[in-house]
């Protein structure tokens, strides 16, 4: 089947449809995954899919029926699981991130990722896929991890709930973030003074102490994702890997009121992240201290 990308304008869907009783068990893919089979062909990414949006949107954690699911910008995310469809009445809605959803466009709804990111989406029946720019939360049940546009739904051939392989394109969801940011008047975490061999100018790291506060930085199915993150962010304080309820969730434990304040606004400023936020093992407002 020849897939076709859109070319007009606007992105991405609102809320998820209800889910099935399937058995759609999501998991990092490793050496047994089951779309190595699949070779895809580079893809020309549409216009309107890089475009900016209305704003750049991560979002604090949230609950689905009483899982916890933990937004933020994780480039290496590549997982397995089921995706339903959007559903064509929520043409015209308004995204989270404030954009309007068109049915006719290659769009998605994820739980976690940015809005906007740029994934590919392949279905695991058929080995076909398709490009599709995430700009909303959703689906809201957990036997689902993405819902698409019924235009990208057509374009990889499912007619209804499918199981498929979603892969983050990294390099595409990095412009589009740093366009979305810089048409809201933010300036993106600059890189170039490594270009011209001058040390970047880095944070002071956050030294572990005994404080009740512990910031979260994102939570993975995969073990190996959670540590590269963890590794990344040394530089800001001493993140450590919790392995709870299946998941591993990074994490800089330990601090007081002011230091846990101060890294949750160097994760935004620098890194662009929106961590949560608990204290004593619950979770509370980021913005509460």
């Amino acid at each position: 089947m020849m897939k076709r990308l859109l070319v007009l304008a606007l992105p991405v869907a609102l809320v998820a449809c209800a889910g099935t009783g399937t058995d759609t068990r999501t998991h990092t893919l490793g050496e047994e995954s089951l779309a190595g089979a699949f070779v895809q062909a580079p893809v020309n990414v549409a216009a309107y899919l890089m475009a900016p949006g209305p704003r750049f949107f991560i979002g604090s954690p949230y609950r689905v029926e009483n899982v916890q699911h933990n937004p933020a910008e994780n480039l290496t995310y590549n997982e397995v699981g089921i995706a339903g469809i959007i559903p064509f009445d929520l043409n015209g809605a308004q995204t989270t991130n404030g954009e309007v959803f068109n049915a006719d466009q290659m769009l998605a709804a994820h739980k976690t990722l940015p809005l906007p990111s740029i994934a590919r989406v392949t279905n695991l029946e058929n080995g076909q896929s398709v490009v599709v720019r995430i700009n909303n939360r959703g689906p809201f049940v957990n036997t689902r991890i993405i819902d698409v546009s019924p235009a990208a739904a057509r374009a990889i051939g499912m007619t209804g709930n499918t199981r498929v392989q979603v892969q983050i394109m990294a390099e595409e969801s990095i412009l589009v973030r740093d366009a979305t940011l810089r048409a809201s008047g933010i300036a993106p975490t600059p890189a170039p003074a490594q270009e011209f061999g001058l040390p970047p100018e880095q944070p002071t790291p956050v030294a572990g102490g005994t404080g009740p506060f512990a910031v979260q930085l994102g939570a993975f199915f995969s073990e190996d994702s959670a540590r590269n993150l963890a590794n990344r962010v040394q530089h800001i304080g001493a993140a450590h890997v919790v392995s709870e309820n299946q998941m591993f969730k990074v994490r800089i434990s330990n601090l007081d009121a002011g230091t846990a304040r101060s890294t949750i606004d160097t994760l935004r400023r620098n890194e662009g992240m929106s961590p949560g936020l608990l204290r004593d093992g619950r979770w509370v407002n980021a913005d509460s201290i």
